[in-house]
């Protein structure tokens, strides 16, 4: 199995005028996915990649071909965020939506918190506990207020 975790690089660092939620939010998602990455093997993961996309490489994948896209203003934009993950029968899952994305990840960093012995957690953002707290997957996260 593999993992992709595709974030906006400009909205990560602050720019593009990104609300400062959007960005702790893709903080949360990559301090989660570095986690995944550091222990993929308790997942039986092959690799897990980190791409931090930028203007001129919008949706560009580093090792999986999928790539999603939205219409605004009747026109197709590729979504700087994304998720994809392949499973051993080589189908693919995309998540574009940012609360999806987290979830998922924060539900893999619960898991090897089960298996990994020491402290496994990821001290999430306001924004990135509270989506995690509803969708309740009891994830092993430290809730910042």
């Amino acid at each position: 199995m593999r993992l992709e975790l595709r974030v906006c690089q400009h909205c990560l660092e602050g720019d593009h005028g990104a609300a400062e939620q959007k960005t702790d939010l893709l903080e949360d998602m990559v301090a989660c996915a570095e986690v995944i990455q550091e222990h993929k093997e308790v997942l039986d993961l092959g690799e897990v990649h980190i791409r931090r996309v930028r203007d001129d490489e919008q949706g560009k994948p580093a090792a999986l071909p999928v790539v999603a896209a939205t219409i605004q203003n009747d026109q197709v934009v590729l979504n700087d965020t994304q998720l994809v993950a392949e499973g051993q029968d080589g189908n693919m899952l995309l998540y574009a939506n940012p609360d999806d994305i987290l979830t998922v990840l924060a539900g893999n960093v619960d898991e090897i918190s089960k298996v990994v012995p020491g402290d496994v957690t990821v001290d999430l953002s306001a924004i990135g506990a509270k989506i995690v707290s509803e969708a309740d997957l009891g994830a092993n996260v430290n809730k910042q207020q």
